[in-house]
């Protein structure tokens, strides 16, 4: 009975041991592991990588509502959470967002948005249409 390590030293010089010639998976001495029965080969079959791969959609993306202010461009902070023994773990602080209908001087309508607490201070200070102009904003999609 042979071991692995004499069968390594055994294909070793049967390598060498050839002249000139390389050596192909058929002339190795075995087409198959001794612990697990499967055949050896030298690279992956192409049917193997087409069975694992999933086909991809890439006009099917999930509809997420982002976690950035369209107003004031504000987004999620990256910051530590501290625990008392001061071990830090990475946490995401977010924004502050809030569904709410403000009503559109220029339009005689109500206007839903999705806007920080920050753009809706600023809204109330400096008006929704000149927030949207800086913003670059088209309320009459809306």
């Amino acid at each position: 009975m042979t071991t692995m390590a004499t069968q390594g030293a055994f294909l070793r010089l049967r390598l060498t041991s050839s002249s000139k010639s390389v050596a192909k998976p058929t002339e190795l001495g075995f087409l198959s592991s001794q612990l697990s029965g499967l055949r050896i080969s030298q690279g992956p079959s192409t049917d193997v990588i087409n069975r694992i791969s999933l086909p991809s959609f890439p006009g099917l993306q999930p509809i997420v509502a982002r976690k950035i202010c369209p107003f004031t461009g504000k987004k999620a902070n990256r910051a530590n959470k501290v625990s008392f023994s001061n071990h830090k773990t990475k946490k995401l602080q977010f924004v502050n967002l809030q569904y709410k209908k403000v009503w559109w001087e220029a339009g005689k309508r109500f206007v839903k948005l999705r806007l920080s607490t920050k753009a809706l201070k600023t809204i109330e200070k400096n008006g929704l249409d000149a927030v949207a102009k800086k913003a670059g904003i088209d309320l009459r999609k809306k």
